[in-house]
């Protein structure tokens, strides 16, 4: 791609150039969350936005769509199937793209990118109040965006699902619904289970304390991360791991690729877990289907989905680097760089060990959650969302709605804005519609593991084995390929062969459970 003939050149030096200024953008975000001064952030917000609105311009203007008119005329009926799957992407995003006020997109990225700032200093100060102008200034523009888009809409969809179509493609309310209720029905059962001592809390195991007096100095953490990544093919020469306020992964180039994590005090096996998430986002963009430089422009050289996206980080998260198997390959490791012996190793064993990684004990915080309570906070999210956008609900009421609905979903209340309502970078940014995709990503995940094994095997036993490339292999081989050919519901399908379902995600826990509540 291009290989059609001059029209297609001529879009394809077009994107090129688009692509560009869209790395630009994504190179000062990364820099904006991991080395920027604070009292830089009100230049940079006039950076964003006038690489929106320029960008904006690019992907709506008259010679924009005259070069997508041109290209889909010249494109024949044998054409091959990338070719017209390219151009119908371009051209929803094209009629996206028309609808909306340059104005307004310049306003939305300064917005981000003034929230951003503002949500960092009032969440280390646990001040909501000060946060809430920002918030309430991004709701308003993304409802006034969703309003504009509402005219490209091939169908009927609510303000929420516009806005979240960019993060899960033909996702609606009535599916994420369909969904969910099974989690929200199934999950606080178990919970109760391991409240009442049916799991790593009770009297047999390692107390859960144990892993907090675990003494691991914020290098040796900074050590173990950088050996999981080289363990797992990461390559310095096109990758880079930084720290910041919110562990995230950005994709700067076709051969530039970030993360970043953070070392969270008294969660000694945090940065550990984060990395591995982070580095699964990473390998999924990495093994996005872009064969060379000419391919980093088109759309299906794009995540299909977040969805998807957040599959691939739990997959490596959870599935592997949260496993038995991968604890007790690492414990040793661990215990050597705290140079305990058998007297004074705060874990136990590695069946303490894995315990360890494996606390099962709903908390405040999203992305320390354990897989248990995990989905839970994104309902809790979503609901607010609705609340926010289409509900009318006071952006002052945030608070006081978030701890209710959180005691009452996970048994759990904050004491204070910053574990609440305050705890993600998401609503700062004006993110709405995007957090449904984590816990999709944990349905998708279980599904792919399943069919996995089922074709080749124990994952367990290949972990155990440190074969975890042969996991990437698969990944590689069935996966990452697929791009944006399909979106995220149908990509599993594709891999799979049958419809997305909660089943093997549950099922997965419950036998998660039985195991961590087992004796040695």
């Amino acid at each position: 791609m291009p290989a059609a003939g001059s029209a297609f050149t001529q879009l394809h030096q077009h994107l090129h150039h688009t692509r560009l200024l869209g790395s630009i953008s994504s190179t000062l975000y990364y820099d904006q969350n991991t080395v920027m001064p604070a009292a830089g952030a009100a230049w940079r917000g006039e950076q964003l936005a006038l690489l929106a609105r320029q960008l904006h311009e690019r992907q709506s203007s008259d010679v924009y769509a005259e070069l997508v008119a041109a290209a889909e005329a010249e494109l024949g009926a044998d054409a091959p199937p990338e070719q017209h799957r390219n151009l119908q992407l371009l051209r929803l995003e094209l009629d996206r793209q028309r609808c909306l006020d340059p104005a307004l997109v310049g306003a939305l990225a300064q917005a981000q990118s003034r929230g951003n700032a503002i949500w960092q200093d009032a969440r280390s100060r646990n001040d909501f109040a000060a946060f809430a102008p920002a918030l309430k200034e991004l709701i308003a523009l993304r409802q006034l965006q969703a309003s504009q888009l509402s005219a490209a809409e091939s169908v009927p969809r609510s303000p929420w699902e516009i806005l979240a179509q960019p993060f899960e493609p033909d996702v609606s309310k009535a599916r994420l619904d369909e969904l969910f209720a099974p989690l929200k029905a199934e999950l606080p059962p178990l919970l109760e289970q391991v409240a009442a001592g049916g799991a790593p809390s009770s009297p047999t195991a390692p107390p859960a304390v144990a892993v907090e007096r675990a003494d691991l100095p914020e290098a040796l953490q900074e050590q173990l991360c950088a050996e999981l990544l080289d363990s797992w093919g990461y390559d310095n020469s096109r990758c880079q791991r930084s720290r910041s306020a919110h562990p995230f992964s950005c994709t700067v180039g076709p051969h530039d690729f970030r993360i970043t994590t953070r070392v969270v005090p008294g969660q000694p096996l945090s940065s550990f877990l984060a990395t591995a998430h982070e580095w699964g986002h990473s390998l999924y963009e990495q093994g996005l289907p872009r064969t060379d430089d000419h391919y980093f422009p088109w759309p299906l050289g794009e995540a299909t989905s977040m969805g998807v996206h957040e599959s691939q980080s739990l997959f490596w998260e959870c599935r592997v680097a949260r496993s038995r198997a991968f604890a007790e390959r690492w414990y040793p490791r661990f215990c050597q760089g705290t140079g305990a012996g058998a007297a004074t190793d705060p874990w136990g064993g590695p069946l303490g060990f894995w315990r360890a990684l494996n606390p099962l004990k709903p908390g405040l915080i999203r992305v320390e959650a354990d897989e248990l309570s995990y989905c839970l906070h994104i309902v809790l999210r979503f609901e607010l969302e609705l609340a926010l956008l289409e509900q009318d609900m006071p952006v002052e009421d945030l608070p006081g709605q978030w701890n209710q609905r959180m005691l009452a979903l996970l048994g759990v209340e904050p004491a204070t804005d910053s574990e609440g309502c305050l705890q993600d970078i998401h609503w700062a940014e004006g993110l709405f519609g995007y957090f449904p995709s984590y816990a999709l990503g944990h349905l998708i995940s279980a599904q792919l593991s399943e069919t996995f094994e089922q074709k080749n095997g124990p994952i367990q036993d290949l972990i155990s084995a440190g074969e975890e490339s042969s996991l990437q292999a698969w990944l590689a081989g069935s996966v990452w390929p697929l791009g944006r050919s399909v979106n995220g519901e149908e990509l599993v399908e594709r891999v799979s062969g049958r419809a997305l379902s909660t089943r093997p995600f549950l099922t997965y826990l419950r036998n998660k459970v039985e195991a961590l509540s087992g004796n040695p």
